[in-house]
């Protein structure tokens, strides 16, 4: 049985984008780059020990008092190991890649919770951009934005897209047909049923969408140091490929602190939504 050349036609189609939109994607290299530089310079600016206490208060705020007091120690424990300014730059990245995904995610997913046609079409290309492995993405970033943190970021928003747009798509079809309806009968048009109405009530799904976007996008950082994204993931990678265990272990248990810190206060912010 003849093989179907998928292969061959995708690396036309890609030499094809590189050939007509080349000044377009490095319209797109800048753009992200700035965002990139934009956190880096504000997160790095302010002294580790100030940060850390900001931090630790918001995670008090917005959480409970065992959450701030891990997330203080935890953060101290990172500049312990002399991983801040590592451990920032993967916050930057991270930052980046998940405003990039909910400015386009959330509007996606209005979209689809407002045409079942768009919702229909929709689906498989989320499912694929879900299911593809992550290494995938990799290759056509590298192409189009070369090596460093563009392509990581790149490759992170595509990755860590789907979540927020599904999940925005199901809250706003969750609200109840009585609401909508109530609010139609009151005289409301489109776009107040939606930001007074349907936003709002579909706040907790869609902040939980958002939960699953920043710990996707955090789950790329160390794949991203392979293409030159530094930061937490070059130290891990650096374990694994010199094999430097120590180095790669301390690099692992920043990303977990991390992780934890922005999935509870998160998931704390969705829970407060919902009161």
């Amino acid at each position: 049985m003849t093989k179907i050349p998928i292969g061959s036609y995708f690396e036309i189609f890609i030499d094809w984008l590189m050939d007509n939109f080349e000044p377009v994607f490095d319209g797109i290299k800048s753009g992200i780059m700035w965002v990139i530089g934009g956190f880096e310079t504000a997160l790095l600016s302010v002294p580790a020990l100030i940060l850390i206490a900001i931090i630790s208060l918001i995670a008090w705020k917005v959480a409970k008092r065992r959450i701030a007091l891990f997330t203080l120690f935890g953060l101290l424990l990172i500049d312990n190991l002399k991983l801040w300014d590592k451990t920032m730059e993967s916050l930057a990245l991270v930052f980046t890649a998940t405003v990039i995904a909910l400015v386009i995610g959330i509007p996606m997913g209005i979209w689809m919770a407002r045409k079942d046609r768009v919702d229909r079409t929709m689906r498989p290309v989320l499912d694929f951009m879900q299911t593809m492995p992550a290494f995938v993405y990799l290759i056509p970033a590298v192409i189009f934005f070369d090596l460093g943190k563009v392509p990581g970021a790149f490759s992170t928003i595509i990755f860590a897209m789907p979540p927020v747009v599904r999940l925005t798509n199901l809250g706003i079809r969750q609200v109840p047909k009585e609401v909508v309806e109530a609010s139609k009968s009151f005289g409301s048009t489109s776009k107040q049923l939606l930001l007074k109405v349907q936003l709002p009530l579909a706040t907790p799904t869609i902040l939980a969408g958002v939960n699953q976007t920043i710990m996707l996008a955090l789950s790329m950082v160390v794949i991203s140091a392979m293409i030159g994204a530094r930061g937490l993931g070059e130290e891990v990678l650096k374990g694994v490929t010199q094999m430097q265990i120590g180095k790669g272990f301390e690099g692992g248990i920043a990303v977990v602190i991390l992780a934890m810190i922005l999935d509870r206060i998160t998931q704390a912010l969705g829970t407060s939504s919902t009161k």
